[in-house]
């Protein structure tokens, strides 16, 4: 049975000098092994859900860790503590914006917690607000969701965007993105706000990364006839 210490002392092996340069680029913090996700996933087919394991990897602090913790954790039986507390520990980017985010929209918990985080004064709390929706709205069915609320927080990304902090920005941009395509309802509003929004300017730490232009990403979600596809889980 893996433990922990075993899953770590596998992690440290799997890492790569070019891959923790990677990571590290994009905001990772020490301590880190630099992991590739396929890897990873290796990992997460053996282990399957594994809600104790994954408690325990989250809490070394180990970036990597973290992230496999996501993969394997078992968002039905994590509480309302276990999510905070993953949201308060998180520390980059990867982490932020999809091991919580992912881990949170399968959980009983996941409208409250967006809500809560998305008014939260921690921009980091914001930025994992915004793509706990984001993954919300991606594998809900649109009778579950409430399309009152989120039109309003439509309209919040167009009043506040370009004054929020930088990661804010970008899970904003994204969230527009994740309602075009996801929710046929509402997509003509949130394309039109993200019109409204124009560009979105995020630091991206000198990466080659980019903004997605929402406008163009919907258009091309329309185009192929995927309007309203949802995902079957939120995790990639």
């Amino acid at each position: 049975m893996s433990t922990a210490a075993s899953i770590l002392a596998e992690l440290e092996k799997l890492g790569t000098a070019q891959t923790r340069k990677t990571w590290l680029n994009h905001g990772a913090q020490e301590p880190i092994f630099g992991v590739k996700v396929q890897d990873m996933k290796v990992i997460q087919k053996r282990e399957k859900k594994n809600y104790p394991l994954s408690m325990e990897l989250y809490r070394t602090g180990n970036g990597d860790a973290m992230y496999l913790a996501g993969l394997i954790s078992d968002p039905v039986k994590m509480t309302k503590a276990d999510l905070q507390e993953w949201a308060d520990l998180a520390n980059w980017s990867m982490v932020i914006e999809y091991t919580v985010p992912w881990t949170t929209a399968e959980s009983r918990f996941s409208r409250e917690l967006a809500m809560e985080w998305i008014q939260s004064a921690d921009p980091k709390l914001r930025a994992s607000g915004w793509n706990t929706y984001s993954s919300l709205v991606a594998i809900k069915s649109d009778a579950e969701l409430d399309t009152t609320e989120i039109t309003r927080l439509i309209n919040k990304v167009g009043t506040d965007i370009h004054t929020e902090e930088n990661r804010v920005k970008y899970t904003m941009n994204g969230f527009l993105i994740a309602v075009g395509s996801y929710v046929p309802a509402l997509s003509g509003i949130a394309e039109k706000q993200a019109a409204a929004v124009g560009q979105v300017t995020v630091d991206m730490n000198g990466t080659a990364c980019k903004v997605p232009d929402a406008v163009a990403y919907i258009q091309k979600v329309a185009a192929a006839g995927k309007l309203g596809k949802k995902r079957k889980t939120a995790f990639c």
